[in-house]
């Protein structure tokens, strides 16, 4: 057993399922061996997408999500996706290859030093020297994923290293380091709360804090990443906290005596204020900590040290708060189509399913109306926000978790990268892929418009017969133009469990200013 068959039979120990990615030279005694593991391999048309796929694998499903790629030009086709999961702080595994060793830091074809450029959008970057130090380095990075994790990890793999027969297999046994802060100050602050609020990140996942939250009636707010943790329907569910809150989030913020923050970074999208006298923060990660009690910890563990109070009257007090009026235009049968509207039929008709959104205009009213049940159900990019996530992300996600899955994205995002199509029929998965086509980069041009006062300067788009590329690639494509044939369609697009693209012509329409605290 070489090296390359020793990793994966790691992986396999490890429950890892699939593997997104693209073979190349210097990967191929790794894919050799793949060829006869229990992973599957799932083949992507460009490395950028093997890397979102692995992303909303893991926020889709909560497993691991991994993305490989070849040396030099393939590796940097990584970058984007892994920059976007680093940025959003979801694990992942990135395997790279790279030449032999002994001329892989010279000017030779395609030599680059990757470790230097993944250091940078990783967790950690390993470069191991030898067959054993390789393995070493898996072991450790599977023990990191289950105790520490904060985000992307990259093993860049040499050509002769993999093909290595000699080799040792070590001990090895990670144990990260918490500085936990004053946990018992902080839980009394909580028991003794008259008016609590939580704040729940995409670290609170699995923490089971939310059912402690329904059982003590905690008005409880989320990120954008961590929608539907707590399910959007329960009674003390207020919705998103930052800059889409809603009224009553923003007089829960104003109110409370004891604010939880459990498993978010607080980015300056979610908290503008300083509330450091009233709050509690947990995380994982250190270096994001904000406030005066800061706990450095596991949120699962911090879970099981909490004791509520019960905060049925706060709860109540802020539920008498009328919210606001709701998005404007969503039940607008005018033609062309209103956004709001074209997404609001989309959702009525897919509330099962999970949504998947790109980056742009279409981002906001999708993030605004989609009210999520479980964790994952809604998938997008947060904190780099590329265009070109939402397909890759979509095929990732339906892999994962084999649940219908819609896509909402714009016509300029399809474009990023839509020979994943190919993708998409190759393993034939349920997604129904809808596109609002305004004909422009409609978010940008909003902002040359409304911001600087200018006339739209390149932002126009001369769009291809979508509808043609799609049965190009042999998948079932519609152009809808009324709601009623739209949630028509997207239901039997659904039902079907098959690619399927639907084309909405749409006006252009500025997005809601967003809200802050």
């Amino acid at each position: 057993m070489n090296v390359a068959a020793k990793l994966i039979q790691i992986l396999e120990e490890n429950h890892v399922e699939h593997i997104f990615g693209l073979p190349g030279e210097q990967i191929l005694p790794f894919y050799n061996e793949l060829a006869n593991s229990k992973i599957k391999h799932i083949l992507v048309r460009h490395e950028q997408s093997a890397a979102h796929a692995a992303d909303a694998y893991r926020r889709s499903s909560n497993k691991l999500g991994v993305c490989m790629a070849t040396a030099s030009s393939g590796a940097l086709n990584l970058v984007m996706g892994v920059a976007t999961a680093f940025k959003d702080h979801v694990p992942i595994l990135v395997i790279t290859g790279d030449n032999p060793t002994t001329n892989k830091y010279s000017d030779e074809f395609q030599s680059f030093p990757l470790s230097d450029v993944f250091s940078k959008i990783t967790f950690r970057s390993y470069d191991p020297q030898t067959g054993s130090e390789a393995i070493a380095n898996l072991i450790e990075i599977m023990q990191i994923f289950q105790r520490e994790p904060n985000g992307p990890i990259h093993l860049n793999l040499s050509k002769n290293i993999l093909l290595e027969d000699d080799y040792k297999i070590p001990q090895v046994n990670y144990e990260p380091i918490y500085h936990y802060g004053d946990i018992e100050k902080a839980c009394q602050k909580i028991k003794n709360s008259k008016k609590p609020l939580l704040i729940l990140g995409s670290g609170a996942r699995d923490s089971k804090i939310e059912k402690l939250a329904i059982e003590n009636n905690i008005p409880t707010c989320t990120t954008f990443p961590a929608k539907g943790i707590i399910s959007e329907y329960e009674k003390n569910s207020l919705g998103l906290i930052g800059n889409r809150s809603n009224n009553q989030e923003k007089y829960a913020l104003k109110h409370s005596d004891c604010v939880i923050a459990v498993g978010t970074r607080l980015s300056e999208r979610t908290l503008k204020e300083d509330i450091s006298d009233k709050l509690i923060h947990v995380n994982i990660d250190k270096n994001v900590l904000k406030g005066d009690l800061a706990i450095h910890m596991d949120c699962k563990v911090f879970a099981e040290e909490l004791e509520f109070p019960n905060a049925l009257n706060f709860l109540e007090e802020i539920l008498n708060i009328n919210p606001e009026d709701e998005v404007d235009g969503i039940n607008d049968k005018s033609q062309p189509l209103r956004p709001p509207s074209v997404i609001n039929s989309i959702l009525k008709s897919s509330k099962d399913a999970i949504i998947v959104s790109d980056a742009g205009s279409h981002t906001t009213w999708t993030t605004l109306l989609t009210k999520c049940s479980f964790p994952g159900q809604l998938l997008f990019s947060g904190g780099l926000a590329p265009m070109g996530y939402g397909l890759p992300a979509a095929i990732g996600a339906s892999i994962a978790t084999d649940k219908s899955t819609v896509l909402i994205n714009g016509d300029g995002d399809i474009q990023m990268n839509i020979h994943e199509l190919a993708t998409l029929k190759e393993y034939d998965l349920p997604v129904c892929v809808c596109i609002l086509n305004n004909s422009s980069y409609y978010a940008i041009k909003q902002t040359q418009k409304n911001l600087y006062n200018e006339e739209p300067f390149e932002v126009d788009l001369n769009n291809p017969d979508f509808i043609k590329i799609a049965e190009a690639y042999s998948i079932p494509a519609k152009k809808v133009t009324s709601k009623e044939d739209l949630e028509e369609t997207v239901n039997e697009a659904i039902i079907l469990r098959k690619p399927y693209l639907i084309e909405i012509i749409v006006k252009e329409e500025d997005i809601p200013l967003t809200k802050l605290q």
